[in-house]
Parts: structure tokens; C-alpha cells; sequence
């Protein structure tokens, strides 16, 4: 065990897959000299050599090459420094990368793994905010994660390098910098997909996956105040969706509340309450999904966590919902 912050955690389970992987790639922008605009990659320039490097400004570029390079034997991890600059290379995500397998008839894979991070910090403003996360989850052929601690910064990672398809992992800024944790670091490479309960109760079931985990687990914790037990289930892995936990939670509770930081319109917790009804399991209330305003994100820190679920409105809703 090693205590570790998120972002440490990220840069062990790097060093750790160039290690057991020389196949392996690590380059995007500022990612080599630099060690990353968010120092999560630093130090492995020096100890792996040209296998690390800086690309210019050029996202379509960087995942162009690396569907190339995956479908040739390299198992290269690209950096995008923002979801939302994503958006420049959908072509070769959505197009290329998620087509390999299916177009070859299985004789192609693209083990590539795209690291970004998306959601709001002071100063991101509405082109550096954005949570992708549902874009991607519609496109058959493309697994996405979203780690909420460091254990999960590490294990999501590994997990993600060592499979023989395009993995999307979204972190989160905020998290980079928080508190140390323990981390294994020695353990197996786990499989993709599962879920655990972070908190049990038996009065309504939470779902939520990255920074907003730490929220709906303090909102839990007033409700705990006021008599409301609620069960908080975090889903790290989005593609495979462990629909199955969140069906028995829900079967036990007869509640659901979908919380992420994404806007709701077309948000994934849709997606989640959608799956939940036509399995046709016993609702003593209607589904709720608690999510960001259909805006664009200000400038301005103060209006753009307003914005932003809170542990007090995540209550408020889910209270709500409960008491009726």
C-alpha cells in the first residue's frame, strides 16, 4: 500500500503499465518535458525515454496516430487535455477507433486508451467544463470509466491499458490534488465493468460515478440526520454498466435518483432510469436524475458552482423524492 492523491496515483499506474507493457506509448500535449499542465505525468520522460513525447496542438493528429499505432501492436496511451477538445478528433474516435474491431471481422483491435478530464474548476468556463461522458456512451465499440478516488484513478487505468479496445478515462481536475489515500499498487489488473455501494440504505438508491460521488456521499450523510438511509451506489465503469447492481439496490429501496455532473438533457442517468423502468422493477415514486442546468458555463466561479449539484441540493431532491 502506498498513500497516494489522485493524480499521484495516475502517474504510479502509468509507470507501472510502461513497466509491464514495452508496447506501450505515452504522448499528447506538454505530457513529456513538461509532465502534463496537471503534473500527472512527470518524471516519466526521464525514465522511459522517446516512448514518452510531446505532440503539437493537434487532438486529431494525436488519436489518428495512435488508432494506427494500436492496430499495429502499440498499445499507446494519448492525453487530451480537456473532454472537450475531444470534440476535434471525433472522427477518429467515433469513426475509426470504435470501428476497428467490427470492421475487420475481429482480426483489428485498438488497444488504445485516451486519458482526458472534464467537469468545472474555477476559471474553466464553457469550453473547458464540459462533461462528455453520455457522447461517448452512445458509440458501440467504446468502454468509458470515471475514477472518483485514487485506488480507482489506479486500478481503472491498468485496467484500461490492458484491454484490447479504445478506452475513454475521464478524470477529474478537482481530484488531482486532494487528500493522500492508500493505494495498492501491486494487486492483479481487475476486469472492466462492476459497481459497489458506497453507503447502504434501505429508503432510496443514489446512483452517481465521478467527482460527484463525494457530494452525493455528504449528502447522504445530512439525510442520515434527518432519518432518510440512503443507499449510495457508485458505477466507475459506464461501458460495461453493471445494470444489474443498480436493480437490486432499487428492487430493495424502491427509489432512484441518478446524480451526475453532466447536464440532464440526454445525460446518462437517463439512460440509467430508462434501463431501471423497463426491467420493470417495483418504483415507490418516480425516478428523479439530479444533473447540471441545460447552460452554457460561466465564467465567473461563483455562478458556475451554482450551477453544479450540491450536497444541499442533491438533499433537497432526494428528500423530496422520499417524503413526497
Amino acid at each position: 500500500m502506498r498513500e497516494l492523491t489522485y493524480g499521484e496515483a495516475v502517474n504510479a499506474a502509468l509507470h507501472r503499465v510502461m513497466e509491464e507493457l514495452p508496447q506501450t506509448l505515452v504522448y499528447g500535449e506538454d505530457v513529456a518535458v513538461p509532465g502534463g499542465v496537471f503534473g500527472v505525468t512527470r518524471g516519466l520522460r526521464r525514465q522511459y525515454g522517446e516512448r514518452v513525447f510531446d505532440t503539437p496542438i493537434s487532438e486529431s493528429a494525436i488519436l489518428g496516430s495512435a488508432v494506427g499505432a494500436a492496430m499495429f501492436g502499440r498499445r499507446p496511451i494519448v492525453e487530451i487535455m480537456w473532454a472537450d477538445f475531444s470534440l476535434v478528433a471525433l472522427d477518429q474516435i467515433v469513426n475509426q477507433a470504435a470501428n476497428v474491431r467490427y470492421v475487420s471481422a475481429g482480426r483489428l483491435t485498438a488497444p488504445l486508451t485516451i486519458r482526458t478530464q472534464q467537469g468545472n474548476a474555477p476559471g474553466a468556463c464553457a469550453q473547458h467544463s464540459q462533461s462528455l461522458e453520455a457522447l461517448f456512451l452512445h458509440v458501440p465499440g467504446l468502454r468509458v470509466c470515471m475514477p472518483s478516488t485514487p485506488q480507482d484513478a489506479y486500478d481503472l487505468l491498468v485496467t484500461a491499458v490492458h484491454g484490447d479496445d479504445p478506452v475513454l478515462v475521464i478524470e477529474n481536475r478537482t481530484l488531482y490534488s486532494g487528500a493522500k489515500e492508500p493505494v495498492e499498487t501491486d494487486g492483479p489488473v481487475r476486469p472492466m465493468g462492476g459497481a459497489r455501494t458506497r453507503r447502504d440504505g434501505s429508503d432510496v438508491t443514489i446512483v452517481t460515478w465521478g467527482a460527484m460521488t463525494h457530494r452525493v456521499l455528504e449528502a447522504a450523510e445530512r439525510l442520515a440526520a434527518e432519518g432518510v438511509e440512503a443507499q449510495v451506489l457508485e458505477t466507475p465503469w459506464l461501458n460495461p454498466f453493471d445494470v444489474g447492481a443498480v436493480l437490486g439496490g432499487v428492487r430493495r429501496t424502491g427509489r432512484l435518483a441518478v446524480v451526475h455532473e453532466a447536464n440532464v438533457t440526454g445525460g446518462f442517468g437517463a439512460e440509467v432510469v430508462a434501463r431501471v423502468t423497463e426491467a420493470g422493477a417495483p418504483l415507490l415514486a418516480p425516478p428523479i436524475r439530479i444533473g447540471t442546468p441545460d447552460v452554457r458555463m460561466p465564467a465567473a466561479p461563483v455562478l458556475a458552482e451554482s450551477l453544479v449539484p450540491d450536497a444541499a441540493r442533491i438533499a433537497g431532491s432526494v428528500r423530496e423524492l422520499v417524503k413526497g
